[in-house]
Formats: structure tokens, sequence, C-alpha cells
């Protein structure tokens, strides 16, 4: 089968490859859906680890071809979505109901072989059965929305709540539904780019503020003495630096952004410590992938509009390594009918 595989940093390539057989407790899954994460590009770049060579792609949705001779409750052609995070299930922190935190977490399209191929391996304690007319688009929307839900959780929005959403990027767009779901009052979202200001007034954003325009005070105005929740949705030092800005007296700031691995951020602990704020961060989807299934399969979120355009596989290595277009939302990877 043919792959797209990563082996060193800016070194990625479609190539042939054995197809993987499933063992007995594994699914072997015909990718039909694999989107293009920032994630996927800071390992292009080296700037967040991973295993090497590694094929790349962490979400994904796809039809079972194979079922391992253990596996039960997943017959051929189900259409699944893959959570790629793999924890051991046994340590302390497993234990305590935070496995996004096992020290000896793997994920699937990061430390193992990914979806960014025709096929790829998925153990059935990973796989959520979707519903057989879905769009297997939104399907690989899964992983994104887990850990997106994850935030919102960590961030424990009040009803009525000012929320404030940095990043205007599909991960910042996503979080302005799940906020107006979550009960929030008035969502804002800051992103330089006008499409998506647009796209996330759309969505049901009361305000979308340029980033380039000063958006502390641009925030202050529309929001008077501050959010009372914060999203980090970009991941850069200078969003996160506005984070703490905008943030009201006692509320919560949620770092969701990747930083690349080894980025030094200077913050004034002075301002945190009058302002009191709750500062919190969220690392991917522990327990959440299920209930982004559901919400994607009954309907609750507009996908559609996050899609700027599906590619084949042999387009993927260039669309990492490319940088975002103006007004580039989301790239898919459509899997061969």
């Amino acid at each position: 089968m043919r792959a797209v595989r990563l082996h060193a940093p800016e070194r990625l390539i479609v190539e042939e490859v054995p197809r993987p057989t499933p063992g007995p407790h594994d699914l072997l899954v015909r990718v039909e859906a694999c989107g293009i994460c920032g994630s996927d590009r800071h390992m292009f770049r080296g700037e967040f680890p991973t295993t090497k060579p590694v094929t790349l792609g962490h979400e994904f949705s796809g039809l079972v071809e194979e079922a391992g001779a253990a596996v039960e409750g997943f017959r051929i052609g189900t259409r699944v979505t893959g959570d790629p995070n793999i924890s051991c299930g046994a340590c302390a922190d497993c234990l305590a109901g935070r496995p996004n935190l096992c020290a000896g977490l793997s994920a699937i399209g990061v430390h193992r072989d990914g979806g960014f191929a025709e096929y790829v391996l998925v153990p059935a304690g990973q796989a959520v059965a979707l519903p057989p007319g879905l769009d297997p688009l939104h399907g690989a929307f899964c992983e994104p929305v887990s850990c997106c839900l994850h935030a919102i959780d960590v961030a424990r929005i009040a009803p009525g709540a000012a929320v404030v959403i940095l990043g205007g990027g599909v991960i910042g767009l996503l979080m302005v539904e799940l906020a107006l779901l979550a009960g929030a009052g008035t969502v804002v979202l800051s992103t330089r780019q006008a499409p998506r200001r647009a796209l996330a007034l759309q969505l049901g954003a009361h305000h979308a503020v340029d980033a380039g325009a000063d958006p502390v005070v641009t925030i202050a105005a529309l929001v008077p003495g501050g959010a009372d929740v914060v999203f980090e949705c970009a991941g850069v030092g200078e969003t996160v630096r506005q984070s703490i800005a905008v943030a009201r007296r006692g509320g919560t700031v949620v770092l969701f952004g990747v930083v690349p691995e080894g980025e030094q951020v200077a913050l004034a602990p002075f301002e945190l410590l009058t302002k009191e704020l709750r500062l919190e961060s969220a690392w991917l989807n522990p327990l959440t992938h299920p209930r982004a299934a559901e919400l994607i399969a009954v309907g609750a979120l507009s996908l559609d509009r996050l899609i700027t355009r599906t590619i084949r596989l042999d387009e993927v290595p260039a669309a990492i390594a490319g940088t975002p277009g103006f007004g580039e939302i989301k790239l898919v990877m459509a899997g061969q009918a």
C-alpha cells in the first residue's frame, strides 16, 4: 500500500510499504479520510517529538476491512473513527482517569503508523463506531473535537459566561461552536485573517476581532472587566501573553495551542497573582473521543464550512510542508473509493 512517511525533519515522502496485518485485538481500517493537523506540521519541522520513520496522520476515519480473532463488536464494513492516543491503562495516572498523562502513552500517527495511508491498524479498544451514513470527512474531525471537548471540560464554563478564543484556525473555530453549546453567553474570537473572522460570526460568535490591531484593547471594550474564560488556541508566545491580559480577575485561562517544544514565553507573575487567575492547560483527549463521535454523528457541529478542500494521498507531503493559504481552515485527505 502507499503511505506518507516521515523519515527525518523536513523529509516526508510517499512510499510503498507492506499492508499491515491485524493482530488478535486489532482492526485493519481502510482509510476514507484523514485531516491535516497543525501537529503534523510541527512534527515535519522537528518541533514535536515523534518516532521515525513513521506514517503520519492521527485524525482519521474509515471502514473496517479485517478484524483480529479476539475482536468483538465490530463487523466488516463498519465505519469507525480511531482514538489515536493509547495509554497503558495500569499506571497511577490511567487509574486516576487521566490517561492523557500516562508516561507510556503512544499515539497512532506519532509513534506508530497512522492514517495518511491506504490502511491503518487500530486497536479495537481505540475504535468508535460511526453511523453508516455519516460523511467520512466528518468522521475525521472526531479527534480534534475530542481534544477541544477536554479543553471545554477543563474550563468549566458557567452559563452566560464571556469566553474569548485567541486563534482562528480550525481549533479556534471548533471552540466557538463548543463554547456556545456549553452555555457561553458571549463568545469573542481573535484572528488576523478576515475570512476566518467572517466564518466565526457565521458559526455563532458574537464578535470577531482583528488580532493584528491590538486585540487586548478591542476585547476590553467588548467584554468590560475581562473574559471569564480565555482559550489560547494559536500556540504562539504573543497570544499566550494576550490570554493573561484579557482575562478578568478570578478568570480562567486555558492553554490549548501547541507551542513548539523548547520555546520560552515570558509572563508576568505579578499579574497572575493579583488577578488570581486559574491558569490551566488541556492536553489531548482523555475519555472524550466517544463524546466527540456522538456530537458529530447527531450533526451538532457545522463541519462542512471548516473544510477548505480535500486532497489526495500524494498531495499530503506538500500540504504539510507548505504554509497554509490565506483563509485556509482544514485540509482533509480523502481516501480511495
